[in-house]
Parts: structure tokens; sequence; C-alpha cells
């Protein structure tokens, strides 16, 4: 009842909302698309995220799949527009679609279509219409990155139907003991805590971070704060700052390069900027601030950074911290980071530090810029490598 309220929610924000449009869009077409796609005489591993945050934590075992099982099949479905368009193209999978909306008639379908051998769903994906269904065919199904609060609905007094779903995994792959713990006091019980494979993916990236020359010539020798998913909030404490210093060099990445965000930076800095698609040895011989207007390469950028700064701390949440501590250098966001445990695990490693206030961000940077050397944040993530592995050997025996 609560999903087809919900989904019926979506179709109506699609009248009025862009992201809701182009979900409303994509699921319609989904079943056909399916049906065009897979191939009907093979059985399919099933994986499904999110968008891309759970996709990053997806990946590392469809890759292992793929490296040691080549003749294996993958489908790969998002319920988020953005997951889908950044990632529809992903060549580490044979299919990727839209998931269609849980509907009992849909799930029954999409199940008859794609004939799943095993499911894989990431950390927060809990569609109980396709566990239901999955579990009454018998298909193995798996949660990994699984974390577990006491707030969420599972646990709440009017949660025990909701909660049932969780039985029907075969197995849970948790980040946590917080969350292992939380989970058999309701008597749940299959699960195996080993971590998060981002850990896994961001070494990886790192491994593999493209060489930028246009970011090697405007850092060199410099004090650089590299900004990554920046939202208007984030940009006016940096634009500040940048101001104030003139012996700091700043790169910002926005989360959006549209126009008006575009333009708002423009006024946020007087055009005290080279935009990354325009830079020149010319021009960035004396640029103080490169805006970097292209997609797909933050990761890489964060390893000219002196201080990194990760953006979406005074709004939802901030974006991924991960892929900068991999260079070890020190990482600053804002104050809504409660529900990252990452997060937790680089402020109290004295990787990472959270400011409310531009008052905390002065006094944060000062200090790091001053003393750069720290690589705190390195140690934890290579320290907390690893659940790729146990996943992979669990699932796959």
């Amino acid at each position: 009842m609560f999903e087809s309220i919900y989904f019926l929610c979506v179709r109506i924000a699609a009248l009025f909302n862009r992201k809701a449009r182009s979900l409303s869009h994509g699921e319609r077409g989904a079943l056909n698309h399916l049906k065009e796609h897979i191939r009907q005489n093979e059985r399919y591993i099933w994986f499904h995220a999110a968008s891309v945050g759970e996709f990053e934590q997806a990946r590392p075992i469809m890759e292992r799949i793929r490296q040691c099982h080549p003749e294996k099949k993958i489908l790969l479905t998002f319920f988020s527009p953005s997951g889908y368009e950044l990632r529809k193209n992903y060549s580490g999978v044979d299919v990727v679609a839209y998931l269609p909306f849980a509907t009992k008639r849909k799930v029954q379908r999409f199940l008859d279509i794609v004939h799943p051998e095993m499911a894989v769903f990431v950390k927060y994906e809990f569609w109980p219409n396709y566990l239901k269904q999955l579990h009454k065919r018998a298909i193995p199904t798996y949660l990994i990155a699984g974390i577990f609060r006491p707030s969420q609905v599972f646990f709440s007094w009017y949660g025990r139907g909701y909660r049932k779903c969780l039985t029907y995994f075969t197995h849970l792959f948790l980040q946590d003991e917080d969350s292992a713990n939380l989970l058999a006091k309701y008597e749940i019980h299959n699960s195996t805590v080993c971590g998060d494979p981002r850990f896994d993916r961001v070494v990886e990236i790192a491994q593999e971070a493209k060489h930028l020359p246009v970011l090697q010539q405007f850092a060199q020798g410099a004090l650089v704060i590299v900004a990554g998913s920046t939202w208007l909030p984030d940009e006016e404490l940096l634009a500040r700052y940048f101001q104030e210093n003139e012996d700091v060099k700043l790169v910002i990445v926005p989360h959006e390069i549209d126009k008006h965000h575009l333009h708002a930076i423009y006024h946020l800095l007087h055009g005290r900027y080279v935009r990354y698609t325009e830079a020149t040895a010319q021009n960035l011989e004396f640029a103080r601030c490169l805006v970097v207007d292209t997609v797909g390469i933050l990761s890489s950028i964060y390893r000219y950074a002196t201080v990194a700064y990760v953006g979406g701390g005074f709004g939802v949440g901030i974006h991924n911290t991960l892929e900068a501590a991999v260079y070890g250098c020190p990482v600053v966001f804002g104050p809504n980071y409660e529900k990252f445990r990452e997060a937790h695990g680089l402020i109290a490693c004295g990787g990472a530090y959270s400011v409310k206030n531009y008052k905390m961000f002065k006094s944060v940077m000062d200090g790091l810029l001053q003393d750069p050397q720290n690589n705190n944040s390195r140690r934890y993530v290579v320290e907390n490598c690893g659940a790729t592995e146990v996943i992979y050997k669990a699932i796959m025996k």
C-alpha cells in the first residue's frame, strides 16, 4: 500500500519537477527496455542501486564477478535518474535499466523477464514487493553495505510488518557491529559485518587517477583547497576565505554545473576565476581560483589538494569523503554528516573536521594550511578495505 501511494506521488510530482519527470518517464519504459535487451536463454545476476553513491559500493563486486566469471550475465538497475543517466553506458555489466515501480504486477513481470539467478541490493534499498517475490521464487537475495539505526521504520512500534522484509534476505552484509547488534535484538541473525566496498573502490580509483595538466600547472608549489560537490552555502564560505587569504589557491568542483549555478559562483568570486574548460597556460599563470565546469574528474582532482573540502554538509548531507581521504589530505565538511559512518571514522582518527559556520571554517582551514602534513585519512581508508573479497566469496561460492 505504501509503495503504491509513493509511486502515485512520483507521477503527480512529475507534472512539476524535472527529476521526478525523468524518473517517471524512464520507469514507464523500463519493462520494454528489459524485454529488448535481456537474453531469454540467460540468467542474470541482478544488482540494484538507488543512485551513483550506491553504485560505487556495488561496483567492486560487479567487477570482481566480471573478472572471475566472464560467462556470467549482469543486470544493473537504478531508481534515481541521475544514477541511470551517469551510468547507463557502464561497460562492466550487460544491461543497465531503470527499476520498474514495485507494484505487484510490475514486480512479477520484471522477474519473469529477467529470471535472475541472484539479486543484490545496496545499503538502503528495501522494496517489500520485490523482496517478497524473490523469496517466494527461492532466488538468493543479498544486501551489501547495509547499515541500520534505531530510528529506521523497521524498528518503530508500527514497523513490524515492514521489518518482515528483512527476513527475506538470504544474507545481509553490514558495515558495522552496531547494525548487527540492532538486528539481533529482533532475532535477525543472518548477517556478517565486513565493512563497505567503497573503501576498496576508492583505493582502486586513486591508483588509476588521471594526470591533469591543467591542475598540475595551477597547483604546483601552492597551498590548494580542492572543494568538491559544492552547493551555494559551501561556496559562500569558500569565497569569503579565498578573498581574505591571498596566498591560497582554490579549486571549486560544483555539484551542479548548470549556467545558473556557475553564474552564482561568478558573483560570489567577483569574476576572479578561470573555468576549467577555458583554461590555458597563459590565463592559469596568474589564476588563484579554478572552477571545474565538467564532470567525471573530481576523484582525480583531489590528488592535488593540500586540504579537501567536501560539499553538501549545509544541506541534505555530505557527499563522498572517501575519494578525497584516500590521498591522505585532511578533509573538511559541514555539520550534516551524522548519517555517514565514514565521516565519523575520519573525524575520530584526526583525518577530518566538521565546521558549523565561517568562524569555525576559518580556524580549521588556517590550522590545516599552516601544518598540512596529515596522512591519517589515508590510513583510515586502507585499514577499512577488504569488504569486496568477503562478499564476493560468500555470494559466488
